[in-house]
């Protein structure tokens, strides 16, 4: 397993707050890395259907079950919790009882400002950086780098990066995308997308975007705040 940077960072915040919340992009890793720093607390994945109908549906008797603490995984799946765990917090000491996690950056943080400000730490966890993936790829200016991108099953799995970005853009637009702005038209959004890869290091012109997507220039400033949001 590759070593990440952000572990000691992670250690560190658990120590000095309640609860601490790693967040960003969907595969980044941050799973994996909560699982391995914590592996005596108790685990939910809120990506779970029954977990995910229990604590919706009984949001305190869950929280009372994991009195001790908890890893919350996903857990922007049930934004109705924050306000419940914002009381846990309050009433009980200790540091580092919860650690969330949450692939919907912007989502996360809009409903975590409204219940747990001042309660909780943020993490920000990116895929690997080219330290990390260094005794992996020795030669830091291969140019296979920029094709493979630097996502973590790539590297510690060895997924064809051809295959496993293919399949991680459709997972993308067909479960997130829905969820964070209601985009219906899920081609075009996809056409977008390219357009935008197609144009990394080259000015940011909206309106010929919009003509080129076949959509307006306010539609493709909404989409590309959703690119920033969630990458």
């Amino acid at each position: 397993m590759i070593q990440r940077e952000a572990e000691s960072r992670l250690r560190y915040l658990a120590t000095h707050f309640k609860a601490v919340a790693v967040i960003g992009p969907r595969q980044s890793g941050k799973t994996t890395l909560v699982r391995q720093i914590f592996p005596d607390k108790p685990y939910y994945s809120m990506e779970n259907p029954d977990i995910r109908q229990w604590v919706t549906e009984d949001p305190r008797g869950f929280l009372q079950s994991v009195s001790g603490g908890a890893v919350l995984d996903e857990i922007q799946h049930v934004p109705a919790l924050f306000s419940y765990l914002q009381q846990v917090l309050d009433e009980a000491p200790g540091k580092g009882r919860f650690i969330l996690t949450g692939s919907n950056n912007f989502l996360m943080q809009e409903k975590i400002s409204q219940s747990l400000a001042g309660r909780v730490a943020y993490l920000g966890l990116l895929p690997f950086s080219l330290r990390e993936i260094h005794p992996i790829v020795q030669h830091w200016d291969d140019p296979k780098l920029i094709w493979n991108g630097f996502y973590p099953p790539i590297y510690d799995q060895h997924v064809p990066p051809r295959d496993w970005i293919q399949n991680y853009i459709q997972t993308y637009i067909e479960r997130d995308v829905r969820q964070l702005k209601n985009i219906h038209r899920l081609y075009l959004f996809e056409r977008f997308i390219r357009l935008m890869a197609g144009r990394t290091a080259t000015e940011w012109v909206a309106h010929v975007l919009a003509s080129e997507t076949g959509v307006d220039t306010k539609t493709v400033q909404s989409w590309a705040g959703v690119l920033m949001n969630s990458f």
